[in-house]
């Protein structure tokens, strides 16, 4: 089934599908059996329309395994350059405590060269990062400066990275691609995709 999130699905095979289950049944409380009747001429209604018009589908796995934030660590001249980067966005009056909010936000702008997804993406990694600010005791609003600031930074994707590394986190997603092709015979004719399927049935 491809994800029914997509507006194109929405319109095209999810909508016309609904159309054709009977609009007086749909209104009236249903029994446990007369809902799963329901369902199941809703699904083969979908099955229909999509044999009807096939939609090509991108299978997405995105692996947070702290690989990304080791070479991140690994590279003294980027870690520096982003630090710096960093702390020039840090607000002047948070500049000399460390709330939680501050480091957040912080390893959160850190988070496209760490690999890490933006804080809110991904719970289970929102869990990790919120472990790592606490284990580092930080957030306490103890008084630091720029080299102690950075210095927690560090040492908080340093804690990232081991618990991903022992955990890795997996996030697939699924996308459609483009359009649905006209037919089977586009079908043949079209070249392959990689990691995708085709829903057709």
């Amino acid at each position: 089934m491809p994800p029914a999130s997509d507006t194109w699905i929405v319109d095209n095979i999810i909508e016309p599908a609904l159309q054709q289950l009977p609009a007086d049944q749909l209104k009236q409380p249903a029994s446990r059996d007369g809902f799963f009747e329901q369902l199941k001429n809703l699904l083969g209604a979908i099955a229909e329309r999509l044999q009807e018009q096939p939609v090509i589908v991108a299978h997405t796995e995105n692996p947070y395994d702290g690989s990304g934030v080791k070479r991140l660590l690994a590279n003294k001249f980027e870690l520096d350059k982003v630090l710096a980067s960093v702390w020039r966005d840090v607000p002047a009056e948070h500049k000399n405590k460390a709330s939680k909010e501050c480091i957040r936000a912080a390893i959160d702008k850190m988070a496209d060269a760490a690999y890490l997804p933006p804080y809110g993406a991904v719970n289970q990694v929102d869990a990790v990062v919120n472990e790592a600010i606490k284990m580092a005791n930080a957030g306490d609003g103890k008084v630091v400066d720029e080299a102690e600031f950075k210095k927690l930074l560090t040492e908080i994707l340093g804690e990232v990275m081991l618990q991903l590394n022992r955990n890795p986190i997996f996030v697939s997603t699924n996308t459609v691609v483009h359009e649905p092709l006209s037919g089977s015979s586009a079908l043949s004719s079209s070249p392959p995709v990689a990691s995708s399927d085709i829903i057709a049935k």
